[in-house]
C-alpha cells in the first residue's frame, strides 16, 4: 500500500510503525505551504514524494506521531512545530516552533490544544476554500459502523480531560464544521475510505471506548 491522494491537495500515508501504527498526512494550503502532519516512514519512496513537494513544516499532533521526525527534518530542511509541552522530546531539532493553547499557520489553518492522547496533543483545522478538514490525532478513533469513538486507555494523560478536550475542541469549531475528520490511527476501520464523512454530526453522536480510567 502506497501514498494515497485523496484531492490534488491532500494525501495520507500507509501506517508507520516508527508511529505504533499511526498515518501521517499532507495538505497543501491555499498559500502553497506544505505541512505534514505528523511524519510518515523513513523510505525511500516517501522521501521521493515529499522532498518533490513545495517546501513546508512539520506539525506533530501527538507524541506517538513524532517518529523519525528529527531524520525527517534533517533531510526536508522543514521547520517543525508542535505544542510546548512535549517540545522537550525533540531537544535537539535546529528549527522547532511551539504554542501554547493556539496558533493561526496561516487563514484557514488554525491549531487548538487538545490534551488526552498525550499532554501535548493537538488538533489542526483546514478551512480553506471547499476543505473543511479535522486532523484529530488519536482524539479520536473511527468507530465501526461509521462516526467517531473517543478511546480511554492506560496511555491516556487523563480520561476527564480528554472528554473537556473534545468538548472544547466542538466550542472551537465554526458551526457545521468540519465536514470530514482525519484520524491518526484506525483507518482500516473505514475499510478504504480514509476520512470519516459528515464530521460535525460524527462529533455530536461520538461514543466511548474502554473509559476505565
Amino acid at each position: 500500500m502506497g501514498i494515497c491522494e485523496l484531492r490534488n491537495n491532500l494525501w495520507v500515508f500507509p501506517p508507520s510503525r516508527d508511529s505504533a501504527g499511526g498515518s501521517a498526512w499532507l495538505l497543501q494550503s491555499a498559500l502553497g505551504c506544505s505541512v505534514l502532519v505528523d511524519v510518515p516512514l523513513l523510505n525511500d519512496a516517501n522521501k521521493a514524494f515529499l522532498q518533490a513537494q513545495p517546501p513546508g513544516l512539520i506539525l506533530l499532533t501527538h507524541r506517538g506521531g513524532h517518529g523519525q521526525c528529527q531524520r525527517w527534518q534533517e533531510f526536508l530542511g522543514w521547520p517543525v512545530l508542535l505544542q510546548e509541552q512535549e517540545a522537550y522530546l525533540l531537544p535537539t531539532l535546529q528549527q522547532r516552533f511551539c504554542f501554547s493553547r493556539n496558533h493561526s499557520i496561516e487563514p484557514g489553518l488554525n491549531l487548538l490544544w487538545t490534551p488526552g492522547p498525550s499532554p501535548g496533543s493537538c488538533s489542526l483545522h483546514w478551512s480553506q476554500g471547499t476543505n473543511d478538514v479535522l486532523f484529530c490525532g488519536r482524539l479520536l478513533w473511527p468507530a465501526v459502523g461509521g462516526g467517531v469513538v473517543l478511546r480511554g486507555s492506560n496511555n491516556n494523560f487523563h480520561w476527564p480531560r480528554l472528554q473537556r478536550s473534545v468538548q472544547q475542541l466542538e466550542a472551537w469549531l465554526p458551526q457545521g464544521s468540519p465536514a470530514q475528520i482525519a484520524c491518526a490511527a484506525g483507518l482500516g476501520t473505514l475499510r478504504g475510505s480514509k476520512l470519516i464523512e459528515q464530521g460535525a454530526q460524527a462529533l455530536q453522536l461520538r461514543t466511548t471506548a474502554n473509559a476505565g480510567n
